[in-house]
């Protein structure tokens, strides 16, 4: 098995090469899924993008959610 190291939330990770980024979203245990957005190496991508992104031996990764706010 080949590992790779990557960096998910500012801490380095090994895991299998190959892995796609909703595989990653299923082993870190990101809270609702759905409504998470991933950086990978400051490239913003949708739910809708993470089956079909393979990551890379020494990418970056950030999840993010966007919430609604204002003033009243």
């Amino acid at each position: 098995m080949n590992n790779m190291k990557v960096t998910v939330s500012g801490e380095s990770r090994e895991y299998e090469n190959g892995i796609t980024l909703l595989e990653l979203v299923e082993a870190e245990n990101v809270e609702m899924p759905e409504y998470v957005t991933a950086s990978v190496n400051d490239e913003l991508l949708g739910y809708h993008d993470f089956e079909k992104t393979v990551l890379k031996d020494g990418d970056v990764i950030e999840f993010l959610y966007f919430m609604g706010g204002g003033c009243i």
